[in-house]
């Protein structure tokens, strides 16, 4: 009989938080470039380039949501929504932009973007974990509510 290092749940709380933590800083960094170093104005206008809908409102939106959302993932603060936005704003640039470009990053595919959707909308559904501010702020009875494996 062999024994386990981790139990079931300890894996999926490490799992998750391992998660979590890549796919934050990565939302952090492109909200980052997007306000920051494109500014908002250039993001506004490569945004309309791209052809996405009412790209003056929307690139602000995203930039921010990406940065704070990112942080947010990151701390495991409101992981469930944030996550659920973040996922949404990945299928809208995969469907919007990416999807014509194919699959591969290198000739402006999808993959990132396909990625990050996945990783987010698993997040969505599973919940922060056990290491997160959502944890100690709304214990287990909350995620068991939202259908969450912690």
């Amino acid at each position: 009989m062999t024994s386990q290092a981790f139990t079931p749940a300890t894996q999926s709380t490490i799992a998750r938080t391992v998660l979590r933590f890549a796919l934050g800083v990565v939302f952090f960094a492109h909200g980052w470039q997007k306000i920051f170093e494109y500014t908002i104005p250039g993001t506004q206008a490569a945004f309309a380039q791209m052809g996405v809908p009412a790209a003056q409102l929307v690139a602000p939106a995203i930039g921010f949501l990406e940065l704070f959302g990112g942080a947010a993932i990151i701390l495991g603060v409101l992981v469930r929504p944030v996550a659920a936005l973040l996922a949404l704003d990945m299928l809208g640039a995969l469907f919007l932009v990416h999807a014509p470009a194919g699959l591969f990053a290198d000739k402006g595919g999808y993959e990132l973007v396909l990625v990050l959707a996945a990783g987010a909308a698993a997040l969505a559904l599973a919940g922060a974990g056990r290491f997160s501010i959502d944890a100690l702020a709304f214990g287990r009875s909350q995620n068991r509510i939202l259908g969450g494996l912690a």
